[in-house]
């Protein structure tokens, strides 16, 4: 059951990162990626909303939000008050977000000679800077781990 709905999730992604694709261009994080830290933060629970300093399926706050560029949905104003939660919890605004912040801060986290979907994991649960050498906490590590098995195109970027 664990599996269709890691599958179910990095899935929907796919389809979210194909419409981003298609309207950014080429973009740093590869779909099975973006899937595999939605999964790892919170489960990748598209129906998430705010609790507390964090939004949305990629458990973003506001400053990874204005670091990732301060995406919008519906054309809302970047200084609107509800800019962020509102691209936090939209599936697709919160993946570009995600694709901006990788874009800001992508490095090699884990020293290994290439910048990969391990290193997106680092930044996106650490933050764009602090990631090197670092290991990654329980359950976002095993979460990650497992989707990363399961979907297999993760280990790329």
């Amino acid at each position: 059951m664990s599996r269709f709905l890691v599958i179910s999730a990095v899935f929907t992604f796919y389809v979210t990162v194909s419409l981003v694709k298609a309207q950014r261009g080429d973009l740093p994080v590869n779909q099975a990626c973006l899937g595999c830290l939605c999964e790892a933060i919170s489960g990748c629970d598209l129906n998430k909303k705010c609790s507390g300093d964090v939004c949305g399926p990629f458990q973003m706050t506001w400053p990874y939000w204005a670091d990732g560029g301060k995406p919008t949905i519906n054309k809302e104003s970047p200084d609107s008050p509800t800019a962020y939660a509102n691209c936090a919890n939209d599936p697709y605004c919160a993946a570009l977000a995600v694709q901006g912040y990788m874009s800001k801060y992508q490095q090699d986290c884990n020293g290994d000679g290439k910048i990969d979907c391990d290193d997106f994991a680092a930044i996106h649960k650490i933050g764009g800077y602090g990631c090197r050498g670092v290991v990654l906490p329980d359950p976002y590590n095993s979460r990650y781990q497992q989707c990363k098995k399961i979907v297999g195109g993760a280990t790329q970027g």
